[in-house]
């Protein structure tokens, strides 16, 4: 196995791993997610198996525009913008305003150049670590693929920033050897332009509180974020950035921390989830957590063969058909059930003291 077909493979895992750990706890406080789920290295979604969300869908959605396209800047939207419409019509629960409208207006024939909507919300950073992975050494195509990959549901430059930010992590990640914090901000602060100075502010004092060994729920305490991480891109990287720095190699330990915020748990953890499994692989992600997730049609098996056929297609540069998958009508009902059974469970004790 090459490094790259390793780290998109550990990235696609860690980020449905990620994914479903979070899952439960979203929006939860963090004294009644510590009430509710004391131990959150194991899954509470369905049966102690776990499931994914739509940012795990999305990060499987571009992994399928970049084979089909082999990374081509002009086709890879149009791609990415049918696979999306295609995923709407399968009804996810969950789906963020700014997807959803920017979904909706590509599903009645508005071209993907014009679909996006303003907001600075976290769904483009979500799926844009395998970006990194895909063109690590190309930064302008890099940037371009992250611009068509954003503006087709987010228009905020912050949301670009965001994602772009994400996938500089990425790219790092599929290097030999842990990422020096100092490193990542000087490449960050080459790739963004003066306009992004909030975000480079915001990305400096991460690596400030990472070299200075702070959790993760201290450096979002001095975020203003006590109440957990919201799902705006400037509260949402810059924890995930902090985080991943200090535990590259320790997947469960990072996700614990991130998870531990509270908030929009189950996208810092996806993220995260995915930077980290960039590094570490498939070997590095315990396999427990692999066992118990409870997917379909995107099995942990589904997902290595599109690791494997993505990572084939970038290096010959070949367009390729992605592994066939068949449509998660029925796979979203019951994961709309499962929801629905959480949210009246949050209405019955343990409470937050």
């Amino acid at each position: 196995m090459t490094m790259t077909e390793n780290a998109i493979i550990g990235c696609l895992l860690g980020t449905a791993v990620g994914d479903a750990l979070g899952l439960p706890c979203e929006g939860l406080s963090r004294g009644r997610q510590a009430r509710l789920f004391p131990d959150i290295r194991r899954y509470h979604f369905l049966f102690g198996r776990g499931m994914v969300s739509d940012d795990t869908e999305h990060t499987v959605i571009v992994a399928q525009a970049l084979m089909e396209s082999s990374g081509d800047l002009a086709l890879f939207p149009q791609h990415l913008a049918r696979r999306l419409r295609r995923w709407l019509w399968t009804l996810p629960a969950g789906v963020g305003k700014a997807t959803l409208l920017a979904c909706l207006r590509l599903s009645v024939g508005v071209p993907p150049d014009r679909s996006g909507v303003f907001s600075a919300g976290n769904g483009p950073a979500m799926r844009s670590a395998l970006l990194g992975l895909c063109c690590p050494e190309d930064p302008k195509k890099l940037r371009a693929l992250v611009k068509a990959s954003t503006r087709l549901t987010h228009t905020d430059p912050k949301a670009e920033w965001g994602a772009l930010a994400v996938a500089l992590a990425a790219s790092l990640d599929s290097r030999p050897g842990n990422v020096r914090p100092q490193d990542y901000l000087t490449w960050l602060q080459a790739s963004l332009e003066p306009e992004a100075g909030e975000l480079i502010g915001l990305v400096q004092r991460a690596v400030a509180s990472a070299c200075a060994g702070e959790s993760a729920d201290a450096f979002s305490d001095a975020l203003g974020l006590q109440r957990g991480v919201s799902g705006y891109v400037y509260h949402t990287v810059p924890v995930v950035i902090q985080t991943w720095l200090r535990h590259q190699e320790d997947f469960e330990c990072g996700l614990t921390e991130i998870i531990r915020c509270g908030g929009d748990t189950d996208t810092t953890a996806a993220i995260l989830g995915g930077l980290i499994g960039a590094c570490v692989g498939k070997a590095g992600i315990p396999p427990p957590l692999l066992d118990g997730l409870w997917e379909w049609p995107h099995s942990v098996e589904w997902m290595e063969r599109l690791g494997r056929r993505l990572a084939a297609a970038m290096e010959t540069g070949q367009p390729a058909a992605p592994p066939p998958a068949h449509s998660g009508f029925l796979r979203n009902l019951l994961f709309l059930f499962v929801v629905l059974a959480h949210g009246f469970r949050r209405l019955l004790p343990p409470y937050e003291i």
